[in-house]
C-alpha cells in the first residue's frame, strides 16, 4: 500500500459513495488511474465494497461470546454449524485462554438471552470447555457492523444450525423471535 492507496482507502472509509472525480482531487491522479487502483485493490482482496449496518438504528443488540474450545476439530465444527447463521456477525480465532470469539446480534434482550443459553447457542456445542457472554453497550469509533442481512428470510423450516424454533419453549412463550432465516421468524432483521 502506497500513499495514493492510503488516500483512496481513507476517503472511501469516510464516504463509500465518494466519486472518482472527488478522489482525483484528493490524490492528484486521473479518474482512470484511480479506477485501475480500485480494481486492483478489489481483485487482490485488499478492500471490499459492502454495506455496513448500525445495529442501534434497527434496535439490534450486539454481544461478544468468548469460547475456549478443546481442539481444532471442535472449533471447525462450531464454525461450520454457524456458517450460515444470520445472527453471527464475525468469528475470530485467537491465541490464548479463549481461542474463538464471536460477535452476534439479537433483536431484543429476551432473544439475546435465548441465543446465550438455548440449543441454538454457540455455547451449546460439544467441545467447549468454558465460555463468557457479553452484551455490548456501545460501539466506539465506528457504530457499524457487517451484519449478514443476506442470510435472513430464506423461508427454511429449520435454522442453519439445525435447530427447530417451534419446539423451543422460549420461542413458544414469545421470549425469542426465532431464527431470521426460517419461516417461523417474528423479528425485524
Amino acid at each position: 500500500m502506497d500513499d495514493i492507496d492510503r488516500k483512496i482507502i481513507s476517503q472511501l472509509q469516510q464516504d463509500a459513495r465518494t466519486t472518482l472525480k472527488d478522489l482525483e482531487k484528493t490524490t492528484g491522479y486521473t479518474s482512470m488511474g484511480i479506477k485501475k487502483r480500485l480494481e486492483k485493490l478489489t481483485q487482490t482482496g485488499a478492500i471490499k465494497n459492502t454495506a455496513l449496518i448500525n445495529p442501534k438504528a434497527f434496535g439490534l443488540i450486539p454481544a461478544m461470546i468468548l469460547l475456549e474450545i478443546e481442539d481444532a476439530q471442535a472449533m471447525q465444527d462450531i464454525m461450520n454449524r454457524f456458517k450460515e447463521c444470520p445472527r453471527v456477525v464475525h468469528f475470530f480465532k485467537t491465541i490464548g485462554g479463549y481461542n474463538l470469539i464471536a460477535v452476534v446480534i439479537a433483536e431484543n434482550r429476551d432473544t439475546l438471552d435465548s441465543i446465550s443459553v438455548e440449543k441454538c447457542s454457540l455455547r451449546s456445542n460439544p467441545g467447549i470447555r468454558r465460555s463468557e457472554f457479553y452484551p455490548i453497550s456501545e460501539n466506539e469509533f465506528s457504530q457499524f457492523l457487517q451484519i449478514r442481512e443476506y442470510l435472513t428470510h430464506k423461508g427454511k423450516d429449520k435454522a442453519p444450525c439445525k435447530v427447530d424454533c417451534c419446539i423451543c419453549a422460549r420461542y413458544a412463550e414469545k421470549k425469542c423471535v426465532g431464527c431470521p432465516s426460517t419461516v417461523h421468524y417474528r423479528g425485524s432483521l
